[in-house]
Protein backbone atom coordinates (compact mmCIF):
# COMPACT_ATOMS: atom_id res chain seq x y z
CA UNK A 1 0.00 0.00 0.00
CA UNK A 2 1.27 3.51 -1.08
CA UNK A 3 -0.31 5.96 1.15
CA UNK A 4 -0.12 9.90 0.47
CA UNK A 5 -0.71 12.30 3.57
CA UNK A 6 -2.04 16.00 2.40
CA UNK A 7 -1.19 18.39 4.72
CA UNK A 8 -1.98 21.95 3.87
CA UNK A 9 -1.08 23.87 7.31
CA UNK A 10 1.56 26.66 7.58
CA UNK A 11 2.37 26.42 11.23
CA UNK A 12 3.36 23.67 13.50
CA UNK A 13 0.71 22.23 15.76
CA UNK A 14 -0.61 19.18 17.40
CA UNK A 15 -2.10 17.72 13.67
CA UNK A 16 1.40 17.98 12.22
CA UNK A 17 2.85 16.26 15.48
CA UNK A 18 -0.24 13.59 14.49
CA UNK A 19 1.14 12.74 10.88
CA UNK A 20 4.81 12.72 11.83
CA UNK A 21 4.53 10.50 14.61
CA UNK A 22 1.56 8.21 11.93
CA UNK A 23 4.11 7.96 9.33
CA UNK A 24 6.76 6.35 11.89
CA UNK A 25 4.81 4.17 13.77
CA UNK A 26 3.23 2.87 10.83
CA UNK A 27 6.98 2.00 9.50
CA UNK A 28 7.47 0.19 12.14
CA UNK A 29 4.48 -2.24 11.95
CA UNK A 30 4.44 -2.75 8.88
CA UNK A 31 7.56 -1.66 6.59
CA UNK A 32 6.25 -2.32 3.28
CA UNK A 33 3.21 -0.05 2.96
CA UNK A 34 4.53 3.11 2.20
CA UNK A 35 3.92 6.66 3.33
CA UNK A 36 4.52 9.95 1.68
CA UNK A 37 3.54 13.77 2.95
CA UNK A 38 2.45 16.22 1.10
CA UNK A 39 3.39 20.02 2.59
CA UNK A 40 3.08 23.04 1.73
CA UNK A 41 6.30 24.55 0.50
CA UNK A 42 8.40 26.69 3.22
CA UNK A 43 5.82 25.70 6.21
CA UNK A 44 7.14 25.39 9.85
CA UNK A 45 6.13 21.18 8.92
CA UNK A 46 8.32 21.67 5.83
CA UNK A 47 11.13 22.81 7.98
CA UNK A 48 10.54 20.31 10.36
CA UNK A 49 10.69 17.21 7.78
CA UNK A 50 13.61 18.50 5.93
CA UNK A 51 15.07 17.36 9.50
CA UNK A 52 13.68 14.33 9.70
CA UNK A 53 13.66 10.73 7.33
CA UNK A 54 10.20 10.63 6.24
CA UNK A 55 9.58 10.73 2.49
CA UNK A 56 7.75 14.00 1.78
CA UNK A 57 7.10 16.26 -0.98
CA UNK A 58 6.12 19.76 -0.98
CA UNK A 59 4.06 22.55 -2.90
CA UNK A 60 3.77 26.61 -3.27
CA UNK A 61 0.54 27.31 -1.06
CA UNK A 62 0.80 31.01 -1.29
CA UNK A 63 -2.93 31.53 -1.78
CA UNK A 64 -5.76 29.06 0.38
CA UNK A 65 -6.46 27.35 -3.14
CA UNK A 66 -3.52 27.27 -5.34
CA UNK A 67 -3.58 25.24 -8.14
CA UNK A 68 0.31 23.91 -7.69
CA UNK A 69 -0.46 22.08 -4.67
CA UNK A 70 -3.61 20.27 -6.57
CA UNK A 71 -1.20 19.61 -9.46
CA UNK A 72 0.96 18.15 -7.29
CA UNK A 73 -1.67 15.84 -5.48
CA UNK A 74 -2.68 14.26 -8.87
CA UNK A 75 1.67 13.96 -10.19
CA UNK A 76 2.23 12.13 -7.10
CA UNK A 77 -0.80 9.48 -6.85
CA UNK A 78 -0.02 8.33 -10.04
CA UNK A 79 4.08 8.64 -10.00
CA UNK A 80 3.63 6.73 -6.86
CA UNK A 81 1.04 4.51 -7.36
CA UNK A 82 -0.84 5.75 -4.46
CA UNK A 83 -3.86 3.72 -3.21
CA UNK A 84 -4.98 5.94 -0.85
CA UNK A 85 -4.94 9.54 0.30
CA UNK A 86 -5.19 10.46 3.80
CA UNK A 87 -5.75 14.11 4.31
CA UNK A 88 -5.22 15.74 7.26
CA UNK A 89 -6.72 19.74 7.44
CA UNK A 90 -10.08 21.65 6.28
CA UNK A 91 -7.76 23.20 3.48
CA UNK A 92 -6.31 20.34 2.28
CA UNK A 93 -9.51 18.49 1.68
CA UNK A 94 -10.62 21.63 -0.45
CA UNK A 95 -7.33 21.13 -2.72
CA UNK A 96 -7.93 17.76 -2.95
CA UNK A 97 -11.70 17.57 -4.19
CA UNK A 98 -10.39 20.12 -6.51
CA UNK A 99 -8.06 17.52 -8.13
CA UNK A 100 -10.70 14.97 -8.23
CA UNK A 101 -11.99 17.67 -10.97
CA UNK A 102 -9.12 17.33 -13.09
CA UNK A 103 -8.16 13.53 -12.35
CA UNK A 104 -8.99 10.44 -10.95
CA UNK A 105 -8.04 9.80 -7.54
CA UNK A 106 -7.21 6.90 -5.31
CA UNK A 107 -10.07 7.09 -1.96
CA UNK A 108 -9.76 9.46 0.82
CA UNK A 109 -9.73 9.22 4.25
CA UNK A 110 -10.00 12.32 6.23
CA UNK A 111 -8.31 13.02 9.85
CA UNK A 112 -10.94 15.56 11.89
CA UNK A 113 -8.78 16.82 14.95
CA UNK A 114 -10.88 19.85 15.89
CA UNK A 115 -14.61 19.97 17.63
CA UNK A 116 -15.61 22.72 15.15
CA UNK A 117 -18.65 21.73 13.84
CA UNK A 118 -19.03 21.56 10.05
CA UNK A 119 -20.17 24.80 8.59
CA UNK A 120 -23.63 24.93 6.76
CA UNK A 121 -22.11 26.07 3.38
CA UNK A 122 -23.37 24.13 -0.14
CA UNK A 123 -19.35 23.85 -1.12
CA UNK A 124 -17.91 23.01 2.80
CA UNK A 125 -21.24 20.16 3.08
CA UNK A 126 -20.05 19.17 -0.96
CA UNK A 127 -16.63 18.70 -0.21
CA UNK A 128 -17.00 16.65 3.29
CA UNK A 129 -19.87 14.19 2.08
CA UNK A 130 -17.32 13.92 -1.06
CA UNK A 131 -17.72 10.34 -2.63
CA UNK A 132 -13.78 9.96 -2.63
CA UNK A 133 -14.28 10.13 1.08
CA UNK A 134 -14.45 6.48 2.55
CA UNK A 135 -13.99 7.12 6.14
CA UNK A 136 -13.50 10.16 8.60
CA UNK A 137 -11.42 9.47 11.46
CA UNK A 138 -12.46 11.29 14.42
CA UNK A 139 -10.04 11.98 17.92
CA UNK A 140 -13.07 12.25 20.40
CA UNK A 141 -16.21 11.14 20.54
CA UNK A 142 -17.24 14.77 20.80
CA UNK A 143 -15.80 15.17 17.51
CA UNK A 144 -17.42 12.22 16.09
CA UNK A 145 -21.06 13.21 17.46
CA UNK A 146 -20.40 17.04 15.89
CA UNK A 147 -19.34 15.23 12.55
CA UNK A 148 -22.17 13.27 12.10
CA UNK A 149 -24.74 16.44 12.46
CA UNK A 150 -23.18 17.46 8.79
CA UNK A 151 -22.36 13.75 7.39
CA UNK A 152 -24.73 11.83 5.00
CA UNK A 153 -23.23 8.34 5.60
CA UNK A 154 -22.00 8.59 8.98
CA UNK A 155 -21.12 4.79 8.86
CA UNK A 156 -17.87 6.24 7.13
CA UNK A 157 -17.03 8.00 10.96
CA UNK A 158 -14.84 5.84 13.25
CA UNK A 159 -12.96 6.99 16.54
CA UNK A 160 -9.25 7.16 17.09
CA UNK A 161 -7.66 8.71 19.37
CA UNK A 162 -4.37 10.46 18.85
CA UNK A 163 -1.58 9.72 21.50
CA UNK A 164 2.13 10.10 22.43
CA UNK A 165 5.30 8.32 21.32
CA UNK A 166 6.72 6.55 24.34
CA UNK A 167 10.11 6.20 22.18
CA UNK A 168 11.57 9.45 21.99
CA UNK A 169 14.01 11.86 23.06
CA UNK A 170 12.93 14.33 25.95
CA UNK A 171 16.16 16.99 25.53
CA UNK A 172 15.74 20.30 25.84
CA UNK A 173 18.08 23.31 24.72
CA UNK A 174 17.64 25.21 28.10
CA UNK A 175 16.11 24.84 31.36
CA UNK A 176 13.33 27.49 32.03
CA UNK A 177 14.29 28.35 35.49
CA UNK A 178 17.75 29.21 34.40
CA UNK A 179 17.31 31.00 31.31
CA UNK A 180 14.64 33.58 33.32
CA UNK A 181 16.17 33.49 36.69
CA UNK A 182 12.96 32.20 38.26
CA UNK A 183 13.60 31.38 42.04
CA UNK A 184 13.22 27.54 42.76
CA UNK A 185 10.73 28.34 45.24
CA UNK A 186 7.82 29.77 42.65
CA UNK A 187 5.61 27.17 41.28
CA UNK A 188 6.03 26.73 37.52
CA UNK A 189 2.95 26.63 35.52
CA UNK A 190 2.79 26.06 31.85
CA UNK A 191 0.74 25.95 28.51
CA UNK A 192 1.85 24.78 25.09
CA UNK A 193 -0.16 25.99 22.58
CA UNK A 194 -0.24 28.18 19.37
CA UNK A 195 -1.85 31.47 19.31
CA UNK A 196 -5.01 31.02 17.87
CA UNK A 197 -8.24 31.90 18.52
CA UNK A 198 -9.40 27.94 19.88
CA UNK A 199 -6.32 28.20 22.80
CA UNK A 200 -8.08 31.39 24.61
CA UNK A 201 -4.94 32.80 25.64
CA UNK A 202 -7.15 35.52 26.45
CA UNK A 203 -8.45 33.73 29.81
CA UNK A 204 -4.45 32.31 30.29
CA UNK A 205 -3.71 36.18 31.10
CA UNK A 206 -6.98 36.89 32.74
CA UNK A 207 -6.29 33.83 34.72
CA UNK A 208 -2.77 35.01 35.74
CA UNK A 209 -4.30 38.31 36.72
CA UNK A 210 -7.07 36.59 39.17
CA UNK A 211 -4.24 34.12 40.68
CA UNK A 212 -1.38 37.18 41.07
CA UNK A 213 -2.92 40.43 41.29
CA UNK A 214 -6.51 39.17 42.89
CA UNK A 215 -5.77 36.55 45.08
CA UNK A 216 -2.86 37.53 46.35
CA UNK A 217 -0.25 34.22 45.20
CA UNK A 218 2.89 35.63 44.04
CA UNK A 219 4.09 32.23 44.49
CA UNK A 220 2.97 31.67 40.86
CA UNK A 221 5.15 31.95 37.70
CA UNK A 222 3.28 31.37 34.25
CA UNK A 223 5.41 30.18 31.01
CA UNK A 224 3.30 29.79 27.27
CA UNK A 225 5.19 28.17 24.58
CA UNK A 226 3.66 28.12 20.74
CA UNK A 227 3.95 30.48 17.39
CA UNK A 228 3.12 34.11 17.86
CA UNK A 229 0.34 35.33 15.19
CA UNK A 230 -1.42 38.13 14.42
CA UNK A 231 -3.35 37.51 17.96
CA UNK A 232 0.01 37.85 19.99
CA UNK A 233 0.19 41.65 20.25
CA UNK A 234 -3.36 41.72 21.85
CA UNK A 235 -2.20 39.57 24.63
CA UNK A 236 1.29 40.99 25.12
CA UNK A 237 -0.29 44.45 25.88
CA UNK A 238 -2.89 42.69 27.97
CA UNK A 239 -0.17 41.26 30.42
CA UNK A 240 1.47 44.97 30.12
CA UNK A 241 -1.66 46.90 30.77
CA UNK A 242 -2.24 44.44 33.97
CA UNK A 243 1.01 44.66 35.21
CA UNK A 244 1.65 40.69 34.54
CA UNK A 245 5.48 41.27 32.80
CA UNK A 246 7.43 40.03 36.01
CA UNK A 247 4.86 36.97 36.28
CA UNK A 248 4.58 35.47 32.86
CA UNK A 249 7.19 34.65 29.99
CA UNK A 250 6.10 33.96 26.28
CA UNK A 251 8.41 32.16 24.20
CA UNK A 252 6.89 31.97 20.94
CA UNK A 253 7.88 28.39 19.01
CA UNK A 254 10.26 26.26 20.16
CA UNK A 255 11.62 23.13 18.42
CA UNK A 256 10.19 19.88 20.50
CA UNK A 257 8.29 22.57 22.23
CA UNK A 258 6.15 19.15 24.48
CA UNK A 259 9.74 18.15 25.94
CA UNK A 260 9.82 21.18 27.91
CA UNK A 261 7.00 20.24 29.48
CA UNK A 262 8.61 18.09 32.19
CA UNK A 263 9.92 21.14 33.71
CA UNK A 264 6.54 22.60 34.84
CA UNK A 265 5.29 21.56 38.44
CA UNK A 266 1.37 22.00 36.63
CA UNK A 267 0.29 21.95 33.41
CA UNK A 268 -2.86 24.62 32.84
CA UNK A 269 -5.14 24.85 29.56
CA UNK A 270 -7.86 27.36 28.75
CA UNK A 271 -9.29 26.35 25.92
CA UNK A 272 -12.49 27.28 24.29
CA UNK A 273 -12.78 24.46 21.97
CA UNK A 274 -10.81 21.61 21.36
CA UNK A 275 -10.48 17.88 19.23
CA UNK A 276 -7.90 16.41 22.39
CA UNK A 277 -5.09 18.90 22.38
CA UNK A 278 -1.60 16.88 22.11
CA UNK A 279 -0.30 18.80 25.12
CA UNK A 280 -2.31 16.85 27.33
CA UNK A 281 -1.22 13.84 26.34
CA UNK A 282 2.18 15.02 26.53
CA UNK A 283 1.53 16.23 30.50
CA UNK A 284 0.25 12.72 31.36
CA UNK A 285 3.16 11.51 29.68
CA UNK A 286 5.80 13.97 31.55
CA UNK A 287 3.90 12.75 34.87
CA UNK A 288 2.74 16.69 34.93
CA UNK A 289 -0.47 17.58 36.62
CA UNK A 290 -2.97 18.62 34.83
CA UNK A 291 -5.86 21.59 35.42
CA UNK A 292 -8.00 21.81 32.30
CA UNK A 293 -11.18 23.41 30.82
CA UNK A 294 -13.45 20.60 29.89
CA UNK A 295 -13.97 21.65 26.12
CA UNK A 296 -14.39 19.13 23.28
CA UNK A 297 -13.18 15.51 23.95
CA UNK A 298 -11.02 16.25 27.16
CA UNK A 299 -13.36 15.24 29.49
CA UNK A 300 -12.76 11.69 27.37
CA UNK A 301 -9.60 11.40 29.01
CA UNK A 302 -9.91 13.45 32.30
CA UNK A 303 -12.35 12.48 34.70
CA UNK A 304 -12.30 15.80 37.22
CA UNK A 305 -10.71 14.93 40.63
CA UNK A 306 -9.99 11.59 39.63
CA UNK A 307 -6.94 12.19 37.23
CA UNK A 308 -6.85 16.01 36.57
CA UNK A 309 -9.21 18.87 37.49
CA UNK A 310 -11.60 20.92 35.00
CA UNK A 311 -13.53 24.02 34.69
CA UNK A 312 -15.54 25.50 32.45
CA UNK A 313 -14.44 27.51 29.33
CA UNK A 314 -13.80 31.23 30.51
CA UNK A 315 -14.86 30.51 34.09
CA UNK A 316 -11.44 32.37 35.01
CA UNK A 317 -12.20 32.41 38.71
CA UNK A 318 -12.93 28.26 38.62
CA UNK A 319 -9.64 27.93 37.03
CA UNK A 320 -7.99 29.84 39.92
CA UNK A 321 -9.54 27.54 42.42
CA UNK A 322 -8.62 24.75 40.66
CA UNK A 323 -4.84 25.80 39.98
CA UNK A 324 -5.11 27.23 43.54
CA UNK A 325 -6.35 23.81 45.48
CA UNK A 326 -3.73 21.33 43.28
CA UNK A 327 -1.13 23.49 43.66
CA UNK A 328 -1.66 23.04 47.65
CA UNK A 329 -2.02 18.93 47.50
CA UNK A 330 1.05 17.34 47.04
CA UNK A 331 0.09 14.07 47.47
CA UNK A 332 -2.94 14.75 44.80
CA UNK A 333 -0.58 16.10 42.23
CA UNK A 334 1.09 12.79 42.48
CA UNK A 335 -1.96 10.95 42.08
CA UNK A 336 -2.62 12.76 39.53
CA UNK A 337 0.53 12.33 37.26
CA UNK A 338 0.73 8.24 37.97
CA UNK A 339 -2.76 7.50 36.94
CA UNK A 340 -2.78 10.28 33.81
CA UNK A 341 0.23 8.09 32.69
CA UNK A 342 -1.10 4.39 33.48
CA UNK A 343 -4.49 6.12 31.26
CA UNK A 344 -1.78 7.17 28.47
CA UNK A 345 -0.17 4.03 27.93
CA UNK A 346 -2.68 1.87 28.63
CA UNK A 347 -4.97 2.96 25.61
CA UNK A 348 -3.34 6.62 24.35
CA UNK A 349 -0.34 6.21 22.68
CA UNK A 350 0.74 6.46 18.98
CA UNK A 351 1.44 2.92 18.22
CA UNK A 352 -2.44 2.12 19.50
CA UNK A 353 -3.07 4.67 17.24
CA UNK A 354 -1.23 3.91 14.03
CA UNK A 355 -2.73 0.32 14.02
CA UNK A 356 -6.48 1.45 14.10
CA UNK A 357 -5.69 3.48 11.13
CA UNK A 358 -4.18 0.79 9.65
CA UNK A 359 -6.79 -1.45 10.23
CA UNK A 360 -9.25 1.59 8.97
CA UNK A 361 -6.50 1.94 5.54
CA UNK A 362 -6.85 -2.13 4.24
CA UNK A 363 -10.65 -2.04 4.88
CA UNK A 364 -10.81 1.12 2.49
CA UNK A 365 -8.39 -0.53 0.33
CA UNK A 366 -8.66 -3.99 0.40
CA UNK A 367 -12.62 -4.47 1.62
Amino acid sequence: MNILHLSAVKAWGGGENHIENLCRELKIIDPEHRNYILCAKDSDFHRKLKKGNIPFFSAALLLKFDLRYVFKIIQLSKTHKIDLIHIHDSTALTLAVMATKLAELPPFILSKKTSFPIKDRKRTLYKYNHQNIKRILCVSETTKKITAEKIDDTSKLVTIYHGTNFNKSTNTAFQIRERFQIPKGKILVGMVANHIRAKNLESFVELIEEVVHNRGQKHFHFIQIGKFTNRTQKYLEMVKNKSLQDHVEFLDFLPQASNYIKQFDISILTSQSEGIPQFIYESFYHKVPVVSTNVGGIPEIIKDGENALLSNSFDVPGLADKLIALQKDKELQKKFAELSFRILENGFTTRIMAEKTLSEYKKVVYG
